[in-house]
């Protein structure tokens, strides 16, 4: 086994290929609720910023052009209530995944150090710590931790996979927490635009941080409110000193967003009529698969934003995976995102709308 090998957990999806197959198997198809990958087409304003920035024969730069930069400190101040943001605040990346993963690596971290996150999260943060050698932890309450060599706290609201949202109470009492023993706060704030029974906020709204980004840091990307996972368009938003470390780095890495995603990026932000119409989309999705699960005797928990509903039958996770995958459905075992996960499964209402009738006509 090689070293890469040995210090990562097995690739979560590859043990989900055999039932993958036997959906497909399905007389009317498989219905793939499985991954949160958008289906609906990229927004023609976003597309036509792209093709207008398709001469692009120089390299862009890692912190993007000016037109970018006052693209996202303006809508960090419109959508977030970020106060006092200058382009130092506001950094690209190129995707969110890549940063999750990289950034403990980034920062510095490696043996000694440890990297918390919720006990059921999105496998990358695990990933993440451990390509640098730190410790990873997970949490139920984040202020509950040992501080003790705790460099790297990650934070996801709205949650991936269980859609829980943390209101500014409990963002507020979190970040104090995290500056009073000097730990540097990430908070994963993906599906912020996708509160359906909760009004997500970001850890940069002056109630939680108190007008100060100091130790606080935001990852936002694209992919889900604008339909832009092929573009891997994102970026973090927060402490300028952070930043600047990181924007650093990331030039001699040469992790740069391509121009014409850059372009792309500035129309996406400045629009938000696409933005409204595409939840449109996800709500009514979410309410007819939420409904016929419900009717099918499942139980959702959580799932007040996001994308997916949080759901079981009081089962082995895969057993429901084996379940609904006879009926053509194929979701996400709960247990890839945690041992906690491991009675629960992910539907994702990223599927097109002939797909999710055909779901819930099968649920039915």
């Amino acid at each position: 086994m090689s070293a890469v090998s040995s210090r990562l957990p097995v690739f979560p999806w590859d043990k989900l290929e055999p039932y993958k197959q036997t959906a497909a198997t399905h007389p009317d198809g498989i219905v793939d609720l499985s991954v949160g990958t958008p289906v609906d087409p990229v927004p023609a304003l976003i597309q036509d910023a792209l093709v207008a920035a398709a001469d692009s024969p120089g390299y862009p730069t890692v912190w993007g052009t000016k037109e970018l930069r006052d693209a996202l400190t303006g809508w960090c101040e419109r959508r977030l209530g970020a106060t006092g943001f200058a382009h130092e605040n506001v950094l690209p990346v190129v995707g969110s995944k890549e940063l999750v993963a990289w950034l403990p690596t980034q920062l510095g971290l490696g043996p000694g150090d440890k990297v918390a996150y919720p006990r059921l999260a999105y496998p990358t943060y695990e990933v993440g710590a451990r390509l640098c050698g730190a410790e990873p932890v997970v949490y139920d309450d984040p202020t509950r931790l040992d501080p003790a060599g705790l460099k790297l706290l990650w934070l996801n609201s709205p949650s991936n996979p269980t859609g829980r949202v943390l209101g500014k109470d409990e963002l507020r009492r979190i970040v104090a927490w995290a500056r009073e023993h000097g730990v540097l706060v990430f908070s994963d704030e993906c599906y912020l635009e996708l509160g359906w029974e909760a009004d997500p906020v970001s850890v940069l709204h002056p109630d939680v941080c108190g007008r100060s980004y100091e130790g606080v840091v935001a990852v936002h990307s694209l992919s889900k409110r604008s339909n832009l996972a092929g573009y891997r368009a994102a970026f973090v938003a927060g402490d300028a000193a952070v930043l600047g470390e990181l924007l650093r780095i990331r030039k001699h890495g040469g992790m740069m967003t391509a121009a014409p995603v850059q372009a792309a990026t500035v129309a996406a932000l400045g629009d938000d009529t696409h933005v409204t119409e595409q939840r449109a989309r996800y709500a009514a999705r979410r309410a007819a698969l939420r409904g016929a699960l419900q009717a099918h005797g499942f139980r959702i928990e959580h799932s007040e934003a996001s994308l997916y509903l949080w759901a079981t039958r009081d089962e082995p996770c895969w057993d429901t995976v084996a379940y609904l995958a006879e009926k053509g459905i194929l979701v996400a075992p709960g247990d890839f995102y945690g041992e906690a996960g491991g009675r629960f499964v992910r539907v994702a209402f990223t599927a097109t709308d002939e797909r999710v009738e055909a779901a819930v006509k099968r649920l039915g």
